[in-house]
């Protein structure tokens, strides 16, 4: 079942939430909406639903038009962050909640009940509370909930939102199998970067209600379309002007500017063609990565280079790297955008 979503705005009164925003989600992918708090992506996802009225534009599943039909015609699964089970009832009751309303037969129940507690890996558990579940487990059966009456499309509002990192981190593993196997055309709303890039076929990525960049997960961090992106997918260094380019290591070219994230930079021990001398002012291990913050000798602003921890230790081996030292920073990567793109967002740092 594929989705088509054309020319989408929608207003709060003087807020435009969307604004003019056309998405083609093919039969069987798994596309996210990306994007921080108030671009647009959750109003987005609940007009697909049927949640929501666009103020104009359309919504389409597959050649059916469904702008204005009800939540209930539209068949659509849905998941939300805080899982949204009845407590009152057993695990088995909330995933067969939506087949009963519907008047399936017990039997028809009974055994989609149990297919899809087998494809949670939480057989066994069918008399349990939700109150008995950890987490995870909760946001796997209200998953099940949602599966149960054969959906036409899954929706999910920032799912695993609720979860620790732990949990969330083997729940959208998980979530990524279950959808090789089943193919429900998916559309799922997130503000986590890594959790886009893990789960998602495609990602769309959303800000102040218009598109900003729609790609496969490795094209959009690689090939940003804009300052936005590039700062909204992971930490980057931003140095104003042509990076690299003059004496010493300076820059030239007023009004550009050049982003290298922290792992894109080498620490060198001697000046060199293109590299920024700077003196490091700590450093921090975390897990298997160290982290340096730099102070740059001619205008005292900070750099960040991240690295694995056994290449720290290789430096630290080959010369002294201690906060004081004076090293040189050259760039293996740099993206630069031209002066008219280059207006910066401060919520692409959240």
């Amino acid at each position: 079942m594929s989705i088509s979503i054309k020319g989408i705005t929608k207003r709060f009164g003087s807020f435009t939430a969307l604004d003019d925003v056309s998405i083609e989600v093919p039969p069987g992918e798994l596309l996210a909406l990306l994007g921080p708090s108030g671009s647009g992506k959750t109003t987005l996802l609940r007009i697909i639903s049927g949640l929501e009225v666009a103020d104009s534009g359309s919504i389409f599943y597959q050649d059916e038009e469904v702008t204005k039909a009800a939540v209930r015609e539209r068949n659509v699964g849905f998941v939300f962050q805080h899982y949204a089970l009845f407590r009152h009832m057993t695990v088995f009751d909330n995933i067969a909640f939506g087949l009963k309303v519907r008047g399936r037969p017990k039997g028809e129940i009974r055994d989609r009940v149990h297919q899809l507690l087998r494809l949670i890996q939480l057989e066994g558990m069918e008399k349990s509370l939700p109150q008995q579940l950890s987490g995870g487990q909760r946001q796997r059966v209200a998953l099940a909930r949602a599966l149960a009456a054969e959906p036409k499309v899954l929706l999910l509002d920032e799912p695993f939102g609720a979860l620790d990192a732990k949990v969330r981190k083997e729940l959208r593993r998980w979530l990524r199998r279950l959808h090789d196997e089943m193919h429900v055309t998916s559309v799922f709303v997130t503000h986590d970067q890594e959790e886009a890039m893990e789960v998602a076929d495609r990602i769309v990525v959303m800000n102040h209600g218009r598109i900003e960049q729609d790609g496969p997960p490795d094209e959009v961090y690689d090939k940003p379309a804009t300052p936005f992106v590039l700062q909204f997918l992971g930490d980057v260094n931003l140095f104003h002007g042509r990076l690299g380019h003059g004496p010493g290591g300076s820059e030239a070219g007023a009004g550009e500017v050049s982003y290298v994230r922290p792992h894109e930079l080498q620490i060198l021990p001697e000046a060199a063609a293109g590299a920024l001398p700077v003196t490091l002012s700590q450093a921090l291990t975390v897990g298997p990565n160290t982290r340096l913050e730099f102070k740059r000798t001619d205008d005292g602003s900070y750099v960040d280079v991240e690295l694995p921890r056994s290449e720290f230790h290789e430096l630290r081996g080959r010369f002294p790297l201690e906060p004081g030292r004076t090293v040189w920073l050259l760039p293996r990567r740099v993206t630069r955008f031209a002066p008219e793109d280059t207006a910066l967002d401060p919520a692409a740092m959240i």
